[in-house]
């Protein structure tokens, strides 16, 4: 029973839920990561390197020849597909620079808030009013007998 209770208590703390946030949208991203590697990144890259597509270079561990991957894979051929091995290399590389680019930002964004100096909240209206009355007092020449006088000959 106690075991059910400290998991209820691990389970519902902010830290969690705020992981389990991150984690999905962190495989929605991935989704976005794959597009840009795959559909953006890869095609000038395969250009540049003579029509080369990374996603179809593979070697095939049974000897066979095959024209694509989804050949080797429909025949059922164990293959070491390093080209894909590099897209995957090439998306990580991509999620990391955003993520450092991101806490790069927040850093900077942290900083200048330390930076800037807390500026005091103006007084309250009490506080202007008794200032008033302490600075009226300070320049009339009033002293607390003074003070006493007037407050006696009031009505």
């Amino acid at each position: 029973m106690g075991v059910l209770k400290e998991f209820k208590e691990f389970a519902l703390k902010g830290n969690v839920v705020d992981m389990a946030v991150g984690i999905i949208i962190g495989a929605a991203f991935s989704t976005i990561v794959k597009s840009l590697v795959d559909d953006i990144v890869m095609p000038p890259i395969g250009v540049l390197t003579g029509g080369v597509n990374f996603s179809n270079m593979f070697i095939p561990l049974n000897g066979e020849h095959y024209d694509s991957l989804a050949q080797a894979r429909q025949a059922g051929a164990p293959t070491m597909n390093f080209g894909l091995f590099i897209n995957n290399v090439i998306s990580f590389l991509i999620v990391a620079f955003v993520l450092f680019m991101a806490i790069k930002g927040m850093n900077q964004l942290r900083r200048k808030q330390e930076e800037e100096p807390a500026t005091e909240p103006p007084p309250s209206r009490e506080v202007e009013l008794l200032q008033e009355i302490r600075d009226a007092l300070v320049k009339g020449g009033g002293t607390r007998a003074a003070a006493g006088k007037a407050a006696k000959s009031a009505p």
